[in-house]
C-alpha cells in the first residue's frame, strides 16, 4: 500500500489499480497512473515500463497518495496535475476551462490541413469563439504562425489561463472578453478568414450518459446548452460569422453527434455553403465546415 515507506512503480499502478477501477475502467486506470507517475517523477513513459522495480523517493511518494486521494472522489487527473496535453502541447488546465478532448485535436489538425494545401503567402485573421483553455488559439497560432489570431470567452477565469497558455506556449494571442449570445455588431469590416468554435452542445439528455468527472468537475457554462434549444450557440455564431467572414471565409465547428443533420440545415438556412460534415476517428458525426 502507498503508505509503506518505500515503494515501487510496480506497487504504484497496482494500488492505484485496486483502489479507483470503480470510478475509471482498466485502461482508463492504467493511463492515469502512467500519467501521474511521469509527472511526479520526471522519468518517460519507455522508463516506466522498462523499470517498474524503482522506487520512488519519500516526496514522491506523498504525492501520488495525495493524488490517489482526490482521484477517488472522481476529479480528472488534468485538474489534479493541473496541466494536461493537447496537440503536442502543454496547457494548464483548473475548474475554469474545460480539459481539452482528443476529438478536438482532430478539428484543430482539419483547420490546420486546409490551410497547409492552400500554402498561400501573407498574414490572414483566425478567431476561436469560447476558447476556454485557449487549446484551438493556440494550438492553430503555433502550426499557422502568419495568422493573427484572436479568441474570445466570456470566463474572466478561463481568459486567464488561456493567457498564461498563450505565454506558456510562447504564441501571442489577442483574448477578448465577450458573451457571443449578446456581442455587439462589428464596427469595422469582415476581418477573419476563419472562425472556429467549439461551443456548448451539451444537452440535459445527454448529461444522464456521462461520466461524474465530468458533470461535477468541469465548468457547466461551458458545457450545457437548454433542452428545448440545443443549437443556441451555433445559430449566434453562424449569425456573427456572416457578418465576420470575409468573402469565401471558413467556419468550422465542433458539434454534438446527435445533432449533426440538423446543425447543417442550420448553417444551409443562413446561406452557407460547401458544408462538410466529418466524423471522428470514433465514427462520430463531430466537426463540421462551412464556407461563407
Amino acid at each position: 500500500m502507498l503508505l509503506c515507506c518505500m515503494i515501487t512503480i510496480k506497487d504504484v499502478f497496482e494500488d492505484y489499480r485496486l483502489q479507483i477501477n470503480g470510478v475509471y475502467d482498466i485502461n482508463e486506470t492504467e493511463a492515469i497512473t502512467m500519467l501521474v507517475i511521469t509527472e511526479v517523477t520526471g522519468m518517460s513513459r519507455a522508463s516506466v515500463k522498462a523499470f517498474p522495480e524503482r522506487e520512488l523517493n519519500a516526496e514522491q511518494t506523498e504525492q501520488v497518495k495525495n493524488i490517489l486521494t482526490e482521484l477517488k472522489t472522481g476529479k480528472p487527473v488534468q485538474y489534479i496535475l493541473g496541466v494536461t496535453e493537447f496537440y503536442g502541447l502543454p496547457f494548464k488546465v483548473n475548474s475554469n476551462v474545460l480539459i481539452p478532448r482528443p476529438e478536438t485535436e482532430e478539428l484543430v489538425e482539419w483547420v490546420i490541413s486546409g490551410e497547409r494545401l492552400k500554402a498561400k503567402g501573407g498574414r490572414f485573421s483566425l478567431l476561436d469563439i469560447g476558447t476556454g483553455s485557449g487549446c484551438i488559439a493556440i494550438s492553430l497560432k503555433k502550426h499557422l504562425y502568419d495568422a493573427n489570431a484572436s479568441a474570445i470567452d466570456i470566463s474572466e477565469g478561463a481568459l486567464q489561463t488561456a493567457k498564461e497558455n498563450a505565454v506558456l506556449n510562447e504564441v501571442e494571442v489577442n483574448f477578448i472578453k465577450a458573451d457571443i449570445l449578446n456581442i455587439k455588431p462589428a464596427d469595422e469590416s469582415a476581418q477573419y478568414n476563419i472562425i472556429v468554435s467549439n461551443p456548448p452542445y451539451v444537452t440535459l439528455d445527454d448529461k444522464k450518459q456521462m461520466h461524474s468527472n465530468v458533470t461535477d468537475f468541469e465548468p457547466h457554462t461551458a458545457l450545457f446548452v437548454p433542452e428545448h434549444d440545443p443549437l443556441i450557440f451555433y445559430r449566434a455564431i453562424a449569425d456573427f460569422a456572416l457578418n465576420n467572414l470575409i468573402a469565401d471565409g471558413l467556419l468550422y465547428f465542433e458539434i454534438n453527434e446527435n445533432l449533426g443533420k440538423e446543425t447543417v440545415e442550420l448553417l444551409a438556412d443562413k446561406g452557407f455553403k460547401n458544408i462538410a460534415l466529418r466524423k471522428d476517428m470514433s465514427g462520430r458525426d463531430r466537426m463540421i465546415k462551412a464556407q461563407l
